[in-house]
């Protein structure tokens, strides 16, 4: 079988409607938080922690990737609320990880995009019930 064409696997994550940015939130959670297992522990780390080894700048960027998340959630119509409680996940993991190369220790421990991904998942599978992705593992 043939892989589709990019065009085409870049269509299913653009656009506004609520699969696509299902889509694309689960692939920046995916990013900060899941890209690689460490060997011995099985324990997934991602972006978000691999950035926490660069000083001041490292979490910067990881911050701004989860704010990222939260504007994407607030395009959901998601309640204030919520997303105070999601820019909170994200302020404890950007002051956690200020620390230089000690602040990538409670990075394993605080994920805060899966959190917050969570959150969105909870917003989506109750406002847009056709959005819920049944795991079949």
């Amino acid at each position: 079988m043939t892989p589709p064409p990019l065009g085409a696997f870049a269509a299913g994550y653009a656009g506004k409607d609520p699969v696509a940015v299902r889509k694309r939130i689960e692939a920046m959670e995916h990013l900060l938080e899941g890209l690689f297992t460490i060997p011995g522990i099985n324990r997934k780390i991602g972006l978000d922690v691999i950035l926490d080894l660069i000083p001041i700048g490292g979490d910067v960027v990881g911050a701004a990737m989860g704010a990222w998340m939260v504007w994407e959630a607030r395009n959901l119509g998601m309640s204030k609320l919520q997303m105070a409680r999601m820019f909170g996940n994200v302020g404890i993991d950007f002051v956690l990880g200020a620390v230089p190369f000690v602040g990538a220790i409670p990075d394993l421990l605080f994920r805060s995009n899966t959190r917050n991904l969570k959150l969105i998942k909870r917003h989506l599978d109750k406002h847009y019930p056709a959005t819920a992705v049944v795991d079949a593992g």
